[in-house]
């Protein structure tokens, strides 16, 4: 890890930076005058790779740091397909990592190394408007920083809901998530984890099947044997989608979701600022005021509903970020990991 730091220091140098320690030694040990060349050299040789050698350690400490699992959601029958088909397609390899057209659902875990858990695991969704899941930056990058920091994080390729795939769209993502919950539980011994400390994250549309895993946890979706709860320990929810009342939905993820004309009934059975009880998990959330996609009345909604509930709850509101800001993109909103981590200490 100290070297990783070194050379993230490396990366931020300028040239001037390098020049300045150079003339530096030369003026300090001048009887070494020979070793200045040298030392020129080799400084700005450092410039020149530290970048690389930087992204190369980086992407080394992410694969050694975490043991990567990846299990099938369904290895047998997937509920309610109507398709044989399972194949996920990836449609943004050089980006966010996005994929769409999933079919055959799984999960990836990220633990701790060995002896380093501190028995906690969040089942992590990532966003994509119901249309696509981005599972690098707001699942992998995620799940390898978690897992930095004891915590196992597991990320899930959920289901799209398409009309294609299943008989009922609406629901296929939380069949995913109840059977993602208690899959976690499932192999609790295995990897090292609490099943009483397991939480949910998610990420914009991702936010929004985590807040429904958070009140719908108990609603029988499936036909399972396990003998398990699906209700989360805890919920940190990102920018998330909450409402589907059209004053304040994001609207391409309604009707990704829903169809295009859902009966006021489904409207109001997946607002979950409305379906909020006593026993919906304590909730950390995060939002930008100047998010123009997933406007940031989400988030207020369900807090006060938390709050009326007597829920304990956590909301960091910041003035700038936009929408899919992740874990920061240089403002403010960079400080949501560690006040997250402060918040998740906190808990019972």
């Amino acid at each position: 890890m100290e070297i990783i730091i070194l050379f993230l220091r490396c990366f931020f140098l300028k040239e001037t930076d390098l020049l300045s320690i150079t003339l530096y030694i030369a003026s300090n040990y001048p009887h070494k005058y020979h070793y200045f060349l040298t030392y020129v050299r080799f400084s700005f040789m450092i410039f020149k790779y530290s970048r690389l050698l930087c992204i190369f350690l980086c992407s080394a400490a992410t694969m050694a740091g975490a043991q990567n699992h990846v299990i099938k959601l369904w290895p047998d029958a997937i509920p309610l397909a109507t398709t044989a088909h399972r194949t996920n397609n990836v449609v943004a390899p050089d980006g966010t990592g996005c994929i769409d057209n999933i079919h055959d659902p799984e999960m990836e875990v990220f633990l701790p190394e060995k002896g380093k858990g501190n028995g906690s695991a969040v089942l992590i969704f990532p966003g994509g408007g119901y249309s696509v899941v981005c599972v690098r930056k707001e699942g992998h990058v995620l799940a390898t920083w978690l897992a930095g920091h004891g915590i196992a994080g597991i990320v899930l390729q959920y289901r799209l809901p398409l009309d294609s795939t299943t008989s009922d769209k609406s629901i296929a993502p939380l069949q995913d998530a109840q059977r993602a919950m208690r899959l976690v539980r499932e192999n609790a011994g295995t990897w090292h984890i609490d099943p009483e400390k397991v939480g949910v994250m998610g990420f914009s549309a991702g936010g929004h099947l985590a807040s429904t895993l958070s009140t719908h946890y108990n609603e029988k979706v499936y036909d399972g044997k396990e003998n398990l709860s699906a209700r989360p320990a805890f919920s940190i929810l990102i920018y998330p989608v909450i409402s589907f009342d059209e004053t304040i939905a994001h609207m391409g993820s309604r009707r990704n979701l829903l169809g295009d004309s859902p009966s006021a009934k489904t409207v109001r059975h997946f607002s979950n600022e409305l379906q909020v009880t006593g026993d919906t998990p304590p909730t950390f959330l995060v939002h930008a005021t100047d998010d123009q996609s997933v406007v940031v009345q989400n988030s207020l909604r369900y807090y006060e509903a938390l709050l009326k509930n007597k829920v304990p709850a956590e909301l960091h509101i910041y003035q700038s970020g936009g929408h899919g800001f992740a874990m920061g993109t240089g403002g403010t909103e960079n400080q949501w990991p560690e006040a997250c981590l402060d918040w998740l200490k906190t808990l019972k």
